[in-house]
């Protein structure tokens, strides 16, 4: 009999949790959904700023797939094999799901937490989930803008088709081989770049190696042309800044200041967090 109301505690315990979970959950998509209290401003870049850079981009692109694209593949053929079995390691590494994934599952894990906790340590977990949330955030949206917007495009990778044609597209295929603009891996890694380096300055330099190294290595393992990856930067970088300032717009992790600058909220330091670990672990 024990057994059995041990089992029924254990099954509550565990529909208990999941229930708050999914309480918080909905919770925190509201407060993400909610109107903006300030307006983050760009002094140096408005709509007229933005048309001008779009346009210089465009044309920037288009120069790269006429004059650069197709030698550039060439000469990754006359490169040494131990450098592209390199590449074709680092690239893996370009993927989204190495950081959704582990992001994804520790917000929810915060969200299922129990409530019996200290007004301070309930302040630490909400802090921490918002950077938790603002990092999965900045990097799931312009992967997934780019997932759908590459195969609108219908840009053809490097050699299918028979032969190397920069020039070579076809719209709406939704098909692996013509989603070749922009590069998924090189949006994933610029987006970590200022989303990471955005709550951890500190760590620009070794974000931006990984950045570049990623960025190389797709032309070098032919699944992209350089002009591809440009553009994959581009978004990437854009999409997590546009993140950040709807974040700040909403003075969740940032604030906006009196100059419409967007700023960064003070978060829990790591001894906050591991105190806050061990009260939990001790309850």
């Amino acid at each position: 009999m024990s057994i059995i109301n041990g089992f029924n505690r254990a099954e509550g315990t565990a529909v208990s949790t999941l229930r708050r979970g999914a309480i918080n959950l909905v919770t925190a998509l509201t407060i993400l959904m909610r109107p903006a209290r300030s307006s983050a401003r760009l002094p140096w870049l408005g709509f007229r700023e933005l048309a001008i850079f779009g346009g210089i981009a465009v044309a920037v692109l288009v120069l790269l797939m006429v004059t650069l694209d197709a030698a550039a593949i060439r000469g990754v053929g006359h490169m040494p094999r131990w450098i592209i079995s390199v590449f074709r390691e680092i690239t893996e590494f370009g993927k989204s799901g190495w950081f959704l994934w582990p992001l994804g599952i520790l917000f929810l894990v915060l969200a299922a937490l129990p409530p019996m906790l200290p007004p301070f340590s309930q302040r630490v977990l909400a802090a921490t989930m918002v950077r938790v949330g603002f990092l999965f955030t900045a990097i799931a949206l312009p992967s997934l803008f780019v997932t759908i917007v590459k195969r609108l495009i219908g840009r053809a990778r490097p050699f299918v088709g028979g032969s190397l044609d920069p020039l070579l597209f076809d719209p709406f295929a939704w098909v692996p081989a013509y989603a070749g603009m922009p590069s998924g891996h090189a949006t994933t890694a610029f987006a970590v770049l200022v989303a990471f380096g955005t709550l951890w300055p500190r760590a620009r330099t070794i974000l931006l190696v990984y950045a570049v190294l990623v960025a190389i290595s797709r032309p070098m393992v032919i699944a992209h042309y350089p002009s591809d990856v440009i553009a994959g930067a581009l978004v990437g970088m854009a999409g997590a800044m546009m993140v950040r300032r709807y974040f700040a717009e909403r003075r969740l992790g940032f604030g906006v200041g009196p100059d419409g600058q967007i700023h960064q909220f003070p978060g829990p330091s790591i001894r906050r967090i591991k105190a806050v670990a061990r009260g939990l672990l001790a309850s």
